[in-house]
């Protein structure tokens, strides 16, 4: 029989875990450093650099250089060469592999956009803080360009990998409309920096997307991406509410993405996301897979999924009055309610296998 541990070990295990995640968040802000000033890329160009070396080419103080450099091979991001020599004589290096991870935005496994996510989550902090005081919400313009621009780095690498190769063949109608005559017309709805707009335009030659967004700051970057898209003829970026009844009945395929869990009235969403369905359309929602309830053990994933909703995604999801306050663990069944209540017949869970997302098909 295995005794419980005492109030000790829990206390020592506790510190212990704390004390990890201390080392995990001070690595996680020293890449974003890496990554905004472009030590990684100057690393990944050169066999080596030393810290004076490395100042130059990126533009940086030396001294800073050296601290960071010496941070990140003690946390195993870098390689030191000559440990043993003077201070501003030491050789750093990127090791082969860190390169993927750091710097190639096409991987599955591109990991500094997390970096650039955590970041932006701590910007806000007084503001959150003074939420949790008063039950408001905080708006998403407070998290700043690295939000947006990290949830889009950080989304690129399945939209442009899994979205149009797995995931929307596995929907044998929609795939097979996507590529039929006459066009189809797709919204994305809050498609923020576009990615997901630009991936569907480009595998599928015949359709036109509108990517809407009431974020103005998204907006302008996606516009400014779509110029060098090489689909500008077939993809609009709009800054304006999709409940629109100008835009209304013209959709054969209406996409939300990674979007619902944050809104505010997420009945309102999927109501209006419904009115700009064609006859022959449907709503695809694609959002994190969380688990069908709570549990202390529901993984790793899971937990990364509450540390987001506490920092960012249950505060922007409670502004206004009577605010949902979803949360970023969305369950199955909440999903399920919201679209009954928006008035959808028909719900589909779809069998798309993928870690981190769940995908739903719904139809008027």
């Amino acid at each position: 029989m295995v005794s419980a541990p005492s109030s000790d070990e829990r206390r020592e295990a506790l510190v212990g875990q704390l004390f990890a995640s201390a080392l995990g968040a001070m690595d996680l802000f020293s890449v974003y450093i890496g990554d905004r000033l472009g030590l990684y890329r100057a690393l990944a160009e050169r066999p080596s650099l030393a810290p004076g070396e490395l100042a130059s080419v990126a533009g940086i103080h030396e001294r800073y250089a050296r601290e960071w450099l010496e941070h990140q091979t003690m946390s195993g991001i870098l390689e030191v060469e000559n440990a043993e020599s003077p201070d501003y004589e030491r050789r750093y290096r990127l090791p082969a592999g860190h390169d993927e991870a750091l710097l190639d935005e096409t991987s599955l496994n591109f990991m500094t956009p997390m970096a650039q996510l955590v970041v932006a989550c701590a910007r806000p902090l007084d503001a959150l803080l003074q939420a949790f005081r008063t039950g408001e919400g905080v708006p998403y313009a407070a998290y700043g360009a690295d939000l947006h621009e990290g949830q889009a780095r950080f989304s690129r690498t399945l939209f442009d990998n899994l979205l149009t190769n797995e995931w929307l063949p596995a929907i044998p109608a929609v795939h097979a409309r996507l590529q039929a005559d006459p066009p189809a017309l797709v919204a994305d709805v809050a498609c923020g920096l576009g990615r997901s707009s630009l991936a569907i335009a480009r595998a599928y030659p015949k359709v036109h997307v509108d990517g809407i967004d009431m974020d103005q700051a998204s907006i302008e970057r996606a516009r400014e991406l779509l110029r060098e898209s090489g689909v500008a003829d077939r993809v609009v970026f709009h800054h304006r509410d999709a409940a629109d009844p100008e835009l209304a009945g013209r959709y054969q395929l209406v996409t939300i993405f990674e979007a619902l869990h944050d809104m505010s009235y997420p009945v309102d969403v999927l109501r209006s996301a419904g009115a700009l369905l064609a006859d022959d359309g449907c709503l695809l929602i694609g959002d994190e897979r969380a688990a069908e309830r709570f549990s202390p053990d529901a993984g790793d994933i899971e937990r990364l999924y509450y540390g987001f909703s506490v920092m960012h995604c249950l505060p922007v999801g409670m502004v206004g009055d009577n605010a949902a306050g979803t949360g970023t663990v969305m369950r199955e069944h909440t999903v399920q309610r919201y679209a009954t209540d928006a008035g959808f017949s028909s719900f589909e869970v779809l069998p798309i296998e993928n870690d981190f997302w769940r995908f739903y098909l719904l139809g008027p």
